[in-house]
């Protein structure tokens, strides 16, 4: 058995690298039950996302072109010089590190547990896994698992748009059945959008320069779309306003914001500012009801939530390694699975044609002496394959594992096969 991942990531390859690697889950599907066109390809997985392409492969020894060549052929064109590849023990535990969020861009983040078990499951699927990726995947998924159970890892948020719907949800004691409008339509908008949505709140509308946009992202959201002009009308019954236009000059100015506090009639709010440069007016944080925080106040968030996270990692870490080391030990045993499986198998079938010889020659045996003789060469058989499959098991991961499979091989398997034939 031989284990290799090959591939390339946020670390290796920049995006408009990476975004050329994204395949369907259709192509990668025909790329798994084409497998068996790679010589000596026997199981695989392709982990494929927005930040990596990975292949798992078992291969035997010298097959390893054969991993490369299948990348190649799958998403059309590999450099080399954003690929990296880790065989056996590395492979393993840059698995698990991959399922336990300790390889993500984001230190912890959760999807890519999720993203581990649907390239498993397509794989599965595929037929293109068997004993050693079934094992290798199945105990990598447990292991991310657990680290998220043990350890803090995924706690705390460690982006800008999650720490402002966290900073909102601590500020306003909870975040259900409240309502927000969010200034702007970008990437950043949409993705402080889905952090709300996580959190229950009954109403968002959003409001941007060009009202399409605004839809088109009320319409993701399941939110309202406002004419811009509009905007500060729906802000008299919101708690919370996020800013996140792009815009060059500010967009929220104290003499708006003083009209719309003197519609609230006192009733307090929210202002997060994400936008760089800033969409609100410093000068609205001073008027009475008003809590403006900016992108300033929110990576301070993040950088104290990033730390605690890497303090995480270290416990995390430890998880992977035990872990890891705990399926390599199993490993060591699936080598011989299939020798000791043949030898058993082969000895088996030797045992019961010579015992069919012994039945045709005693016609008048009765049936508990058939079933004596039965077990008696039943338990033959046991004692003489004990020793060697004893053997076998102790040189396991051993520089004497090597001697042994071929030992047993030429003593039992062949000979076996020799006895058979007669």
């Amino acid at each position: 058995m031989h284990l290799k991942v090959l591939g390339l990531n946020h670390r290796t390859a920049p995006i408009e690298v990476r975004e050329n690697f994204l395949i369907s889950k259709e192509a990668l599907r025909r790329g798994l039950e084409n497998l068996d066109s790679y010589d000596g390809l026997s199981e695989a997985v392709i982990l494929n996302t927005c930040n990596r392409s990975e292949i798992y492969a078992v291969t035997a020894e010298d097959c390893d072109k054969s991993v490369y060549n299948f990348l190649n052929d799958l998403i059309g064109g590999v450099d080399e010089k954003f690929l990296y590849e880790f065989d056996n023990e590395s492979c393993v535990e840059h698995l698990f590190e991959v399922a336990a969020g300790l390889d993500s861009l984001v230190l912890g983040e959760g999807q890519i547990l999720s993203q581990v078990k649907e390239a498993y499951a397509l794989a599965k699927a595929a037929e293109a896994t068997d004993t050693i990726l079934n094992t290798l995947f199945n105990r990598a998924i447990a292991s991310g698992k657990r680290v998220r159970t043990e350890t803090k890892i995924a706690y705390n948020s460690v982006s800008i748009s999650s720490a402002a719907v966290e900073l909102a949800e601590k500020k306003l004691g909870g975040l259900v059945g409240k309502s927000a409008l969010i200034f702007g339509a970008g990437k950043m908008a949409q993705l402080t959008a889905q952090h709300l949505l996580s959190h229950n709140l009954k109403k968002i509308f959003v409001a941007n320069h060009h009202l399409e946009r605004a839809e088109e992202m009320a319409s993701k959201i399941g939110g309202q779309a406002v004419a811009w002009e509009d905007a500060f009308t729906s802000a008299a019954h919101v708690d919370i306003i996020i800013t996140s236009t792009g815009a060059p000059h500010y967009v929220v100015k104290p003499w708006q914001t003083q009209q719309l506090m003197t519609r609230r009639a006192g009733r307090g709010i929210f202002f997060i500012d994400i936008a760089v440069p800033r969409d609100v007016d410093p000068e609205v944080g001073k008027i009475k009801g008003v809590t403006l925080y900016n992108i300033d106040d929110l990576e301070s968030v993040v950088e104290k939530n990033l730390q605690a996270r890497q303090r995480e990692a270290v416990l995390a870490k430890k998880i992977v390694v035990e872990d890891a080391a705990a399926v390599m030990e199993r490993f060591k045993y699936l080598n011989f699975q299939p020798l000791m499986a043949n030898l058993s198998e082969r000895a088996e079938k030797m045992r019961v044609r010579e015992l069919r010889k012994v039945s045709s020659k005693l016609p008048n045996m009765s049936d508990d002496e058939k079933r004596i003789l039965d077990q008696m060469t039943r338990r033959i058989v046991r004692k003489l394959l004990r020793m060697p499959m004893m053997k076998l098991n102790a040189s396991a991961g051993t520089d004497a594992e090597n001697f042994y499979t071929q030992a047993v091989k030429a003593l039992f398997i062949d000979e076996v096969n020799s006895l058979a034939q007669n």
